[in-house]
């Protein structure tokens, strides 16, 4: 009965490929090829310069862009060539993922208190997700696309690239494409899916899959829809049916 009167579908950076699956856009199968040639060569961008992701919560006048510029001017002191360092996702009011070259990171971390930043941490990834080093898995996942049959979705899926829904299926090539080096814009997201007149009741919300991430920030962004917010962890209903 939920799967019959869903009216959008959503994904956190990789999981947009399962959003789109279940809502009848890929099909499995090849779905999970495309995520495997995606992750193979997002390692591969990964290994060719020292690089990662730090989370930040900062205060209302944390100025993320400014910080990430003087960290890429310190890249540059450094002697690093066209360094990278900017927001890599945007999470809820006052919490971002930078990502960028390793060094820009440090720097931003012991400057933390120039930048009003309250919280740093560096996250247990290889790379800069999300950024322009990931350029050279660009091709390989174009390539991969091409040779998948894509439908329009049977519900409303929402991009990570722009917070909008998709509206064809070549309009889902593109933007999976995209969103390699694009910022996933989560919070943009959120707003774009609970966006309702004043008195409408909200809609009930399932996470899908481990762990209650995307709900922590659902209750950030909106609390009011978080208060219809449920999480279905298909891995324990699964080890339930074995046993």
């Amino acid at each position: 009965q939920v799967v019959e009167s869903c009216v959008a579908a959503a994904g956190y950076s990789v999981g947009e490929f399962a959003a789109l699956v279940f809502a009848g856009a890929l099909g499995f199968a090849e779905a999970l090829y495309a995520v495997k040639v995606r992750a193979e060569a997002m390692q591969k961008a990964s290994e060719a310069v020292p690089s990662g992701m730090l989370s930040v919560i900062g205060r209302r006048e944390a100025n993320y862009k400014f910080a990430c510029l003087e960290a890429r001017k310190h890249c540059e002191s450094l002697g690093i060539e066209n360094p990278v360092c900017e927001i890599s996702n945007y999470l809820f009011p006052d919490s971002r993922v930078v990502a960028g070259h390793l060094q820009a990171l440090e720097f931003l971390q012991a400057n933390a208190r120039k930048y009003y930043f309250t919280r740093t941490n560096m996250l247990p990834v290889s790379g800069a997700f999300h950024t322009r080093l990931m350029e050279p898995a660009v091709e390989p996942l174009a390539e991969v696309l091409k040779s998948i049959e894509i439908q329009k979705p049977l519900v409303c899926v929402y991009s990570n690239v722009d917070g909008k829904k998709y509206m064809h299926s070549k309009h889902i090539e593109k933007l999976l494409v995209k969103q390699v080096v694009s910022p996933v814009m989560w919070e943009q997201t959120m707003h774009s899916v609970y966006e309702r007149k004043q008195g409408t009741e909200f809609p009930y919300t399932y996470e899908v899959g481990p762990g209650k991430q995307l709900g922590a920030v659902l209750k950030k962004c909106n609390l009011k829809a978080w208060k219809q917010y449920n999480h279905v962890d298909a891995l324990e209903d699964e080890e339930a049916a074995e046993t």
